[in-house]
Formats: C-alpha cells, sequence, structure tokens
C-alpha cells in the first residue's frame, strides 16, 4: 500500500482517487463518531435523536407547503411573497 501511495504523487490515477476517498471518509467518520459519544455524553440518546430528525422533516415539509401557499396567494393577489409575510406577521427568517 505504501507503493501505491508513492506512486500517487507523481500522477492521478484511480487507485489515488480511491485512496483519498477512503482517507476522507474515514476522517469524517471519526468525527461524526465524536459528535455521536459528546451527544451520548450529555444524555441524548439515539433513538430520541432520530424522532428529533424525524419531526424536523415533518416541520420542513409543512413550511414549504405554507411558502407554496403564500406563494400562490401573492401571485393570485399581483404582490410579492415577502409582503404576504408581513401581511400575516411573519418574519423572513421564519
Amino acid at each position: 500500500m505504501n507503493d501505491e501511495r508513492m506512486s500517487c504523487g507523481s500522477g492521478k490515477n484511480e487507485m489515488c482517487d480511491t485512496q483519498t476517498d477512503l482517507e476522507t471518509l474515514q476522517t469524517k467518520l471519526g468525527l461524526l463518531q465524536k459528535e455521536i459519544d459528546d451527544l451520548q455524553k450529555e444524555g441524548y440518546h439515539q433513538d430520541e435523536l432520530q424522532d428529533h430528525i424525524t419531526k424536523l422533516h415533518e416541520y420542513n415539509e409543512i413550511k414549504d407547503v405554507g411558502q407554496m401557499v403564500l406563494g400562490r396567494i401573492a401571485d393570485i393577489e399581483g404582490v410579492r411573497t415577502k409582503d404576504m409575510y408581513g401581511r400575516y406577521g411573519l418574519s423572513l427568517d421564519d
């Protein structure tokens, strides 16, 4: 394997790309595992985190539908969607 790494310096090839990808993924895996360990130390459990992720996805889907409705109303009334936020007391960050 060391011979492969040495040849990577002299030119790009598929083996070099694969080795680089593997190293990058291993680094990311290590960082993610550390994050998981830190969260577990703080008292979070994997099932709770998955439930939270599921709820965030549901929230985002509902928010997207709300934005589509506001956009459609704005089109019908001939105003900007941005104007609809003010009318309904919404922040642009909502």
